[in-house]
């Protein structure tokens, strides 16, 4: 499968079978919103820079809540979470994604904004090979609060999103603020990843900064 990343927490995956969109954005962010045709979308919450799926092209089947579902050869599980530390009192609900494909397991944390995983949502997560996971601070967990929930999940491989870009009119802090405080210096920078089971790492923790779509 291949990842691919769009700015804030937007991204395509591409599966032998299907297209996967998560978090598409409306341009009111800053950003030029993602038009490619996608299968399926899921939907974290409601807010405008997380659920533009009419700017992508076909008709998916459209995910936007808790819940299990199955869809062209993918599995999701949509767990029930907090945008902030109050339990949803300041910026409501946010829904965590399990995705599973090609013997891989994904997990998209969304606006997650908690101070720490529950135990009933790394549960749920499970073993996690890929962490899509924000580090941008302001409207979600920072890069240190990130790096507490890296070292429960402990994936194979970590894709930083929800940070600032230029242009993007939401104030948020850049991706290197989590990378110095996860002691990378030289992170790897692709374009897009390919993400092969057997290739996933079995002892380390991969991390890839993806340039935007």
């Amino acid at each position: 499968m291949t990842l691919t990343w769009y700015g804030q927490s937007c991204f395509k995956l591409d599966t032998r079978e299907t297209v996967l969109a998560i978090d598409p954005f409306s341009k009111e962010i800053g950003l030029s919103p993602p038009r490619f045709h996608a299968d399926i979308v899921l939907i974290t919450h409601a807010h405008y820079d997380h659920a533009n799926a009419a700017a992508l092209a076909g008709e998916p089947f459209i995910v936007a809540g808790p819940g299990e579902y199955e869809a062209r050869g993918i599995s999701i599980l949509g767990i029930p979470t907090f945008h902030d530390s109050h339990q949803g009192k300041e910026r409501g609900l946010n829904t965590v994604y399990r995705i599973e494909a090609e013997g891989i397991r994904l997990a998209h944390l969304g606006d997650f904004g908690e101070e720490e995983l529950r135990d009933e949502t790394a549960e749920a997560l499970g073993e996690v090979d890929v962490l899509l996971i924000p580090v941008g601070g302001t409207y979600t967990i920072d890069g240190q609060a990130a790096l507490a929930i890296i070292k429960r999940i402990e994936p194979r491989l970590i894709v930083p999103m929800h940070y600032h870009l230029p242009g993007l009119k939401v104030k948020l802090a850049p991706v290197d603020d989590f990378l110095k405080s996860y002691g990378v210096s030289k992170p790897e920078r692709l374009e897009k990843v390919v993400i092969k089971r057997k290739e996933l790492p079995e002892t380390e923790t991969r991390v890839v900064v993806l340039g935007k779509g």
